[in-house]
Order: C-alpha cells, then sequence, then structure tokens
C-alpha cells in the first residue's frame, strides 16, 4: 500500500523571506486562509489558519519577488511535521509546508474570482 502525503492550499502571504545558500534560494513564508461561516446566532465569523510554507529554488529560476505580504498564492506540496523549543523552553510540535509548484492568483475586479496569473513553476 502506498501512502500519500499531499497537500493544496491558497490563500494570502502573511511575511515572507528569501535566503540564499549557495546557488540555491530558500523562501520561507506563511499563509493565512480563512473560513467564513455563521454561528448558532447567525453572526458572521471567520476562522483564519496560518500555515508555515518553504519553498527551494530549483534550477527553473523561480521569481520569489511577487510573494510579498497580502498576495493571493496558492501551493502544492506536502506537510512535515517538526519540533523546537519556545521561548520558555518548552518543547512543541508544529507543521512545515513543504511546497513544490506555486503560483500567483488575482482577484478580479467582475467577480472576485481567483485567477492563475500565470503557469505553475
Amino acid at each position: 500500500m502506498e501512502y500519500i502525503n499531499k497537500i493544496e492550499l491558497r490563500g494570502r502571504v502573511g511575511r515572507s523571506d528569501v535566503q540564499d545558500f549557495g546557488t540555491s534560494r530558500l523562501c520561507k513564508f506563511s499563509l493565512a486562509l480563512d473560513y467564513s461561516y455563521r454561528d448558532r446566532a447567525g453572526n458572521p465569523c471567520i476562522d483564519t489558519m496560518w500555515f508555515n510554507v518553504s519553498l527551494w529554488d530549483s534550477k527553473n529560476s523561480m521569481d520569489f519577488s511577487e510573494i510579498t505580504k497580502g498576495a493571493i498564492v496558492q501551493v502544492f506540496g506536502r506537510a512535515r511535521p517538526y519540533k523546537y523549543a519556545d521561548a520558555d523552553g518548552q518543547e512543541r510540535s508544529n507543521w512545515d509546508i513543504q511546497a513544490r509548484r506555486f503560483k500567483i492568483c488575482h482577484l478580479t475586479e467582475d467577480d472576485d474570482q481567483l485567477l492563475p496569473q500565470s503557469n505553475l513553476m
């Protein structure tokens, strides 16, 4: 039996940082996904989930300049757990999304639909 670890996310970029490692580059950014619903009383609510995304520059020379705060990005990759120590020394765990592909999306003024700007990288 083959196990599948595959994830697709589309949301708004929070912070972003690009680091150079010799001939390779790493773009780390946070991605916010909003879920809108109404509670039992009928009040509108929005739940926001944050994801940490890592995207390595491969031989394709990806353009990380458009991954800026507020940009709408769709990522395709896999989830990977990691552990760290917080400020109090407590061991915590979290998930990192290792993106293999991404695309920048834009809202249209007419119908507010998310449309891809370019082909997948």
